[in-house]
Order: structure tokens, then C-alpha cells, then sequence
């Protein structure tokens, strides 16, 4: 193991503020343009005013977007009955909020990113492990989101237009006119994440009333025509409550879990921000949770509905919207669609990859330029494909994701609430040499924890024949038992192990002997 040169016996010395809220003093310079730059070094105290209803509409403006619409779906489809489907939903972002919460913390503390607070555990070259992945994942979702944003744009736009509009000539087996509504929506979004942070929050705050009350209106047409709710909320469901059901319900509450566990880790990327701890804990305990079981419930009964006055279960809304019978209609469909998809997209899938990017490279990136990679990057992975069946969707993608993802989030919150107590020095964030250096800026111990965690997760990840992209019996056949469990097991695994890893070496870190 090789020693490094031992970092200052003392903090440097910080501003503290009686809300707890710490920050650099005039006079400390982070100057190392190999791991700092404007968009990565701490918020100042006074530029951190986002409030308990920046947070809360936040969430809301995430959380109402067509791929959450359409979860119960997935579970119905899987055999559940609406209930069980709302339920599941319910009590998966329960769970997922408490790690959101922990690693928020750091945020409107320290005012620091996801990868600067990951240096803490990983090291200061290290923390570009889990960003990266992270940026990975955040690329993927954000081709998603933009193609199912673009394809609501076409269809509703063909309904207002007629025409040829959906006869168009086709270019890669698509009409081009589907292209030209992508394209459209890929620059809308990259032009408004481009002017920055304060003008996202200023897009969420109207945008998410907005989405809401879209919601609502499509709830009450669907009820008027309707004249009550179809059959669809009689249906019993097809697991019961027995051994058939469970089997079912844990790897789908993973999967739930994973459809945020993305922002269980970045979700500093935005408490950075916030006016105090209150700000952050009310903001996302209002908005996240009862908004994701709302919209959940909400989608039940819209799609009911619409199985009474269509003979059929239309689960998704632009489908649904598209057989509007007036034009006002389509177009308000249409406007609601955009900025739904837009207030998640560019809010969960552009921000955390902008940071992570400009993390790997702060010299040469910025996080205006990370943000146009990852624009990029989700365009050129066509990653859409994984929403095609709910075992595809629900099982491999979320799945394994939240396995992954879960792993660091056990990592980063064991490095800060066990073994730092929530105690970071702010400079050496940002300084080769420190204490947060370890080993030439890797700490072997954050990724021996990460791979065990990692393969404990997602190594007994299987499909079912024709269902996925893994063997039936795992791809570790021993481990596939605990892959039904994949988020959970990550997250346990990987905060034990690193907790036990640096315990020993806590005492030495502090007292400056070096850390290997």
C-alpha cells in the first residue's frame, strides 16, 4: 500500500452559521483546475435561498411525467390489482425518500455536489466512479424521457394538423415529422438547462402547478364523459394476497425504488441550494412521496375511466389525450405534455451527468458543457428500447439500476453520517494531498465496498426466456435469490462493509497519520 503525504491535523478554518450552515471565508482560494471549477466549488451561504416550495415543486414537477403515469400499468400488467399497484408505489418512496434525505443533508451544509461529497468516501479521483455511473444512468433516462416527450408532441400534433402528418416519409423506419418533434424537444430542453440553475428553479415553480392541474382536467373529461368510472377498479387482482403475490411485489418494489434511486444520490446536486436543512427535509417529504402516490391513484382512475367510455384501458395520457374531440383541447393536452416531460427531464436526467462530467475533467468542462454531452451521449444510446415490456422495464432496467445505484448511495451515506458524523473539511474537497486523498486520490476501501455491493445487488440478475437479457438461473446462479431484493442488498451491503473497512483507520485519519 503506498502512504500518502498526511493531511493537516486541523480543518481549515470555516464561516459557520448559527443554522449550521458552513462556508469558506475570504482569502482560501480553490485554484486546482483539476478539481475545481466555478459550477463544482461550494454555493456561497447567500446564494442558497431555495425554500421549502422550491423542493416541494421540484418534486412535483418530476414526479407528473408519462413514464411515472404509466408505472401502476406496469404493475397491473404484472398481475396486481390497482390497489396493490398504488400501494407498492407508496411504500417504495417511503423507502427511497430516507436515503434521499441523508444525502441531502450535505447539500445545504456544505453547498457541494454529488461527486465533490462522493470525494469524501472515494477519494478526489476516485469520486469519478459513482459519477460517472451515475451520469451513465442519467444519459440513458434522458434519451427515454426525450423520445417519449417527443413522440407526445407528434401525436398530439397530428391530431391538430391531419393531414400527412403521421403519412410523412419515413427516414430509419420513423415518420420524419416524429424526428423533427425530437429534435425540437432535445433543443428546448438543452436551451433552458443552459442558462443555469436559478432558471431551472424559476421553470419548476410555475411548471409544476401547471402539470397538476393538467392532471386534474384530464381527470374530470375523462369523468364526464365517463359518467362514473369503469370496471377496471372491480378487477380482482390476479396475485391475491398469498405466496403468489409476494414474489411478485419485493423485486417490483425495488424496481420502484430504482425509478428514484437515481436522485437518491445527486439529490445534492440540488439541496446545494437550499435556505436551510427544513428547507430540504419539508420540500422533498411534501413533494415526493405523496406526489408519486397521488399521480399513481390519479392514473387508476383516469385510465378506469377511460375504459368506460372506450371499452378499452388507455394507460397512457398522450394516447388518452389524443382522442380529445376539440381543438383546444389537443393543444392544451399538447403544452401540458411538453412541460411535464420537460420539468423532469432537464431537472433529473441533465443536471446530475452536467456535474459528474464537469467533475471528471474540471479544466475542459463546464457544467453548461456537460450538459451538452449528455444531451448527446442520450441520443446516440437510443435507449428507449428498455421501456418496450414491463418485466424489461420494471425488472432489468430499474432493477439493476437501483442495485447499483443503491450500492453507492450505502457508501456515501456509512462515509457520512458514520464515519464523519457529517463533518467534512470543505477545503480539502478540493485539494490533492489531503485528507481526502487516500491512496494517489482513490480509497481502495469505497470500492472494495462498491464491487461487493455491487455484485451482491444485481450478480443474481435473471430473465425469463425471451423476457431480458439474462439466463433464466442468473447470471450467479447462487446470488439470484437475492436479486429480488437488489436496491436493499446494495445499500445494506455496501454501507456495512465500508463502515467496518474505515472504523480502524477513523482514529489515525483525524490525527494526521496517513491514510493508505
Amino acid at each position: 500500500m503506498t502512504a500518502t503525504a498526511p493531511p493537516p491535523a486541523e480543518p481549515d478554518p470555516v464561516t459557520s452559521h448559527p443554522d449550521g450552515r458552513v462556508e469558506l471565508p475570504p482569502g482560501v482560494t480553490l485554484d486546482d483546475n483539476r478539481f475545481s471549477n466555478e459550477d463544482l466549488r461550494p454555493v456561497p451561504v447567500a446564494e442558497r435561498r431555495w425554500t421549502t416550495y422550491n423542493f416541494t415543486a421540484l418534486w412535483v414537477g418530476m414526479a407528473h411525467n408519462i413514464p411515472s403515469w404509466t408505472l401502476a400499468s406496469g404493475l397491473v400488467a404484472l398481475g396486481m390489482d390497482w390497489k396493490q399497484s398504488v400501494f407498492t408505489i407508496a411504500v417504495a418512496n417511503v423507502v427511497v425518500l430516507l436515503p434521499m434525505l441523508l444525502t441531502g443533508h450535505a447539500g445545504p451544509k456544505y453547498g457541494i455536489p454529488f461527486p465533490v461529497l462522493a470525494r469524501a468516501s472515494f477519494g478526489l479521483r476516485g469520486a469519478n466512479l459513482p459519477a460517472l455511473i451515475r451520469a451513465a444512468v442519467a444519459c440513458a433516462w434522458f434519451g427515454i424521457q426525450t423520445w417519449i416527450g417527443g413522440q407526445g408532441i407528434y401525436v398530439l400534433l397530428g391530431k391538430v394538423v391531419g393531414g400527412g402528418w403521421e403519412r410523412a416519409g419515413e427516414i430509419a423506419g420513423y415518420p420524419w415529422t416524429l424526428w423533427l418533434c425530437f429534435l425540437v424537444f432535445w433543443v428546448l430542453e438543452l436551451a433552458i438547462i443552459y442558462r443555469g440553475m436559478e432558471t431551472l428553479r424559476r421553470f419548476e415553480n410555475w411548471a409544476a402547478p401547471f402539470v397538476l392541474v393538467g392532471a386534474v382536467v384530464l381527470l374530470v373529461w375523462i369523468a364526464d364523459k365517463a359518467g362514473g368510472f369503469g370496471s377496471l377498479l372491480d378487477q380482482p387482482s390476479r396475485l391475491g394476497w398469498g405466496s403468489d403475490f409476494w414474489p411478485i411485489f419485493f423485486p417490483a418494489l425495488m424496481g420502484m425504488i430504482g425509478f428514484w434511486s437515481t436522485l437518491s444520490l445527486n439529490i445534492p446536486d440540488f439541496t446545494r441550494f437550499g435556505a436551510g436543512q427544513r428547507a430540504q427535509v419539508w420540500g422533498q417529504t411534501l413533494g415526493l412521496p405523496t406526489t408519486m402516490t397521488a399521480f399513481a391513484l390519479l392514473s387508476v382512475f383516469v385510465t378506469s375511466g377511460s375504459e368506460a367510455v372506450y371499452g378499452e384501458p388507455i394507460w397512457d395520457p398522450v394516447a388518452l389525450a389524443g382522442k380529445a374531440d376539440n381543438v383546444f383541447g389537443l393543444l392544451f393536452a399538447l403544452v401540458t405534455v411538453l412541460i411535464a416531460t420537460v420539468s423532469v427531464n432537464i431537472a433529473a436526467n441533465v443536471v446530475s451527468p452536467a456535474y459528474d462530467l464537469a467533475n471528471l475533467a474540471p479544466k475542459f468542462i463546464t457544467f453548461r458543457t456537460g450538459a451538452l454531452i449528455t444531451g448527446i451521449v442520450g441520443v446516440l444510446i437510443f435507449p428507449w428500447k428498455l421501456t418496450s415490456t414491463p418485466e424489461l422495464y420494471i425488472f432489468t432496467w430499474l432493477g439493476v439500476v437501483g442495485g447499483l445505484l443503491g450500492t453507492v448511495a450505502g457508501v456515501l451515506i456509512a462515509d457520512y453520517w458514520i464515519i464523519r458524523r457529517t463533518v467534512l473539511d470543505l477545503a480539502d474537497l478540493y485539494r490533492p494531498k489531503g485528507r481526502y486523498w487516500y491512496a494517489s486520490g482513490w480509497n481502495w476501501r469505497a470500492v472494495v465496498a462498491f464491487v461487493v455491493g455491487g455484485v451482491l445487488a444485481v450478480g443474481g440478475s435473471a430473465s425469463q426466456p425471451g423476457k431480458g437479457p439474462f439466463p433464466k438461473e442468473g447470471l450467479i446462479p447462487f446470488l439470484r435469490p437475492l436479486a429480488d431484493y437488489g436496491w436493499a442488498v446494495g445499500l445494506g451491503a455496501s454501507l456495512v462493509l465500508y463502515a467496518a473497512l474505515m472504523l480502524p483507520v477513523g482514529a489515525r485519519r483525524t490525527k494526521g497519520t496517513p491514510t493508505p
